[in-house]
């Protein structure tokens, strides 16, 4: 069986697009200072984010080596997370709010990914069933870890570049259903098809 380029490629974008920690904080960070004062900000979140995933590459290698049985188990729980994620997309409500404080920093965004549990559970969700296919050779888990900061950067830096944009058209309540839909209908498509790989 081969990698589904098209269900990963899905997946990783709803999720690293989606509302979530860094996202809604990156948005913020736009919002109250602009792209070039939060840049910092999102160069942690992308360093901090590259670390969890290159961290779940080799931890997902070993247990498709030493545990195999338990990918099952991950994939039914990564599952489940991606329609919670589903569920609490459609009530999202896009605030950011104005703040004076000082911007976080590059080490704030960094530690933000140690604790933010969508980017774990996508981590493990990805490299234990769209890429366990996978060869799992150092140079394959940096490039495919690298890709996905990639696709998480621009998530960052869109939400950050258009920051108060979102905000003012989320402010309008068919935008935001329509909108919070469309996120929805496309996790639960991800959680389905990671189901049946």
């Amino acid at each position: 069986m081969g990698i589904d380029y098209v269900s990963l490629f899905a997946f990783a974008f709803v999720t690293t697009f989606t509302p979530g920690p860094n996202t809604i904080s990156s948005a913020s960070m736009g919002l109250n200072y602009g792209y070039k004062r939060a840049f910092n900000y999102l160069l942690g979140i992308g360093t901090g984010f590259f670390l969890v995933m290159l961290s779940c590459a080799f931890l997902s290698s070993l247990i498709k080596t030493y545990l195999p049985k338990f990918v099952t188990v991950l994939s039914i729980v990564g599952s489940l997370y991606i329609l919670y994620l589903a569920f609490h997309t459609l009530k999202s409500t896009y605030t950011f709010e104005k703040t004076q404080q000082k911007p976080l920093g590059y080490a704030k965004g960094i530690f933000l990914q140690i604790l933010n549990p969508k980017v774990i559970i996508l981590g493990l969700t990805v490299y234990s069933t769209f890429l366990m296919d996978m060869s799992h050779t150092f140079l394959n888990l940096f490039i495919s870890a690298f890709g996905l900061t990639v696709m998480s950067f621009t998530a960052i830096s869109t939400w950050a570049q258009f920051g108060s944009l979102i905000g003012e058209s989320m402010k309008k309540e068919k935008t935001r259903k329509i909108t919070n839909i469309i996120l929805a209908l496309l996790l639960t498509f991800t959680a389905i098809k990671m189901l049946l790989l």
